[in-house]
């Protein structure tokens, strides 16, 4: 630990932590053991850090929310552990609406993102260079947003999904797909990321089918779902993708639709 270093008596470092030069480390914060931080960052009051987390130069965890509603109460900012989060991220601390930002484990940040207030964050995301994202969204596992995208608060974007870069998200996105164009639309399978989590072709055709009924063909949403309720067989997949559509208060994303 450096001398130009500011931490705060009441902090909890672990072991083994590398902390850099002209860092602000506050009080009531928790960082994990072998983690690494590095010049000229700030990781304020409610931060609490897992092991082997690598924060870059820049970056500011624990933020106050940029929320008129927020009146400076008790919040938090969780970060899980082997979380790599880039130079100049911002990653603010909760509102009482939630009462803490989450962020899960094994997940890149890119350079310059931005993660808002009472944001949640799963597992083993990829998050883009200058990605914005509002507060109170919430983003499942093994998700990647591609550079410069825009998400509009409470928006919802389901796990194993790929949206494409400079995109605009207003309304909730469902697991397994990719996404991309303006407005943004259904663009196909996120096949490649599909591929690399170990689903079998079998169960790629299956959402492929139930995502041409979603999206392809000239139905509206409720019918169908109540065609894949009877069509295909219950599993995991078909089940949290139905329920996502069912579950989501913002609407989904468009569909393309066959000529």
């Amino acid at each position: 630990m450096k001398n130009n270093t500011i931490v705060g008596k009441n902090a909890v470092i672990g072991n083994n932590v590398h902390i850099g030069n002209f860092c602000t480390i506050e009080d009531n914060v928790v960082i994990g053991d072998n983690s690494w931080v590095g010049n000229n960052v700030s990781i304020l009051s409610g931060t609490r850090m897992g092991e082997n987390c690598q924060i870059h130069s820049g970056a500011v965890l624990g933020g106050v929310p940029q929320d008129l509603k927020y009146r400076g109460e008790d919040t938090l900012l969780e970060i899980g552990k082997n979380n790599i989060i880039r130079e100049f991220v911002t990653i603010n601390k909760g509102t009482s609406s939630k009462g803490k930002t989450t962020i899960g484990n094994n997940n890149l940040f890119m350079s310059n993102a931005h993660i808002g207030h009472d944001c949640f964050v799963g597992n083993n995301c990829i998050i883009g260079f200058s990605v914005g994202m509002a507060g109170e969204v919430l983003v499942g596992d093994w998700v990647n947003i591609s550079g410069l995208t825009a998400i509009h608060q409470f928006s919802v974007i389901g796990e194993h999904t790929m949206v494409s870069g400079l995109s605009r998200v207003v309304k909730d996105v469902p697991p397994y797909i990719t996404v991309g164009r303006d407005p943004l639309s259904y663009v196909g399978l996120n096949i490649v990321g599909l591929k690399r989590r170990g689903f079998t072709k079998s169960k790629i055709n299956e959402l492929k089918e139930i995502y041409r009924i979603i999206f392809l063909e000239k139905r509206n949403t409720t019918l169908a779902l109540n065609l894949i309720e009877s069509q295909f067989e219950q599993t995991v997949e078909r089940d949290l993708i139905l329920n996502f559509i069912k579950g989501s208060t913002r609407g989904i994303i468009k569909g393309t639709f066959l000529k």
